[in-house]
């Protein structure tokens, strides 16, 4: 069997956490959901990396040891987390594909609840790892983002594929953002005044001769965006592209199927 810092780690354990199967709530009334909520409050005050055993353990006011019967380890913990942030993403599972518009306008809205999603749980950018958490809330959240591309003509392995894509930018800018917004909060100043204090040197270093084009489109974006850089702009552009992108695909394998408008 696996481990985990050197603890054994159980598939079929996590699984059956996610699932409820089997949990009870103690005569103290603690319980698995108990522990997950306190958990994703101390998560969202003050992030990922302050949410241990103990952490929760004192948050909810019992002993840690307490905690390890309904909930083995950290790890296991943190998948509960993600499954449970995600309950009640969508109102049911045909609301993404509900809008008359087509695919398009529903990935579109796909994508608008992940950024808000991701906005209010910031760690769960840290918290997703390489494989799935196969719990009820994810399992839910994937079949309803799946039909937004059910009846395009594109193939199951396309509709996985396009879906993902979708995902992963908004994880990526999403990222960015909480990154920039780190950077801002350590730092005390925010994009305006690093760029007013950067901008004299950079003036006086960079060669306009050597560097002409990165000068010339450097400047405009630090003028447009007051900072290097905007990953709310890079968000909302890198979609509208992406959408683009999925559109010529279907025209391009399947011409006669084309289900999207250009909303």
């Amino acid at each position: 069997m696996a481990s985990k810092n050197g603890v054994p780690f159980d598939p079929a354990r996590i699984l059956e956490l996610l699932w409820r199967v089997g949990t009870k709530t103690s005569r103290t009334g603690l319980s698995v959901d108990a522990i997950v909520d306190a958990a994703i409050e101390l998560a969202d005050a003050n992030g990922l990396e302050f949410v241990s055993m103990r952490n929760v353990a004192e948050h909810l006011g019992v002993g840690a040891m307490s905690l390890y019967t309904h909930v083995p380890g950290r790890e296991e913990l943190a998948d509960l987390m993600i499954d449970r942030s995600i309950a009640g993403l969508y109102s049911h599972v045909d609301e993404p594909s509900a809008d008359p518009g087509g695919w398009r306008p529903a990935l579109r809205f796909v994508a608008e609840r992940n950024w808000a999603l991701y906005q209010r749980h910031s760690w769960l950018l840290e918290a997703e790892g390489a494989r799935p958490v196969l719990g009820p809330h994810t399992n839910d959240k994937y079949e309803a983002e799946l039909r937004t591309l059910v009846d395009t003509g594109l193939s199951d392995i396309e509709i996985d594929s396009v879906l993902t894509l979708v995902l992963t930018h908004v994880s990526g800018t999403a990222r960015a953002l909480a990154a920039a917004t780190r950077v801002k909060e350590q730092s005390g100043m925010t994009d305006a005044q690093w760029w007013a204090a950067t901008a004299p040197i950079i003036e006086q270093v960079m060669d306009r001769e050597r560097f002409p084009v990165s000068s010339r489109v450097g400047t405009a974006a630090a003028t447009s965006y007051d900072a290097a850089g905007d990953p709310v702009h890079a968000y909302r552009f890198g979609l509208e592209c992406i959408l683009d992108g999925v559109e010529v695909l279907m025209s391009r394998t399947h011409p006669a199927d084309r289900s999207a408008t250009s909303d």
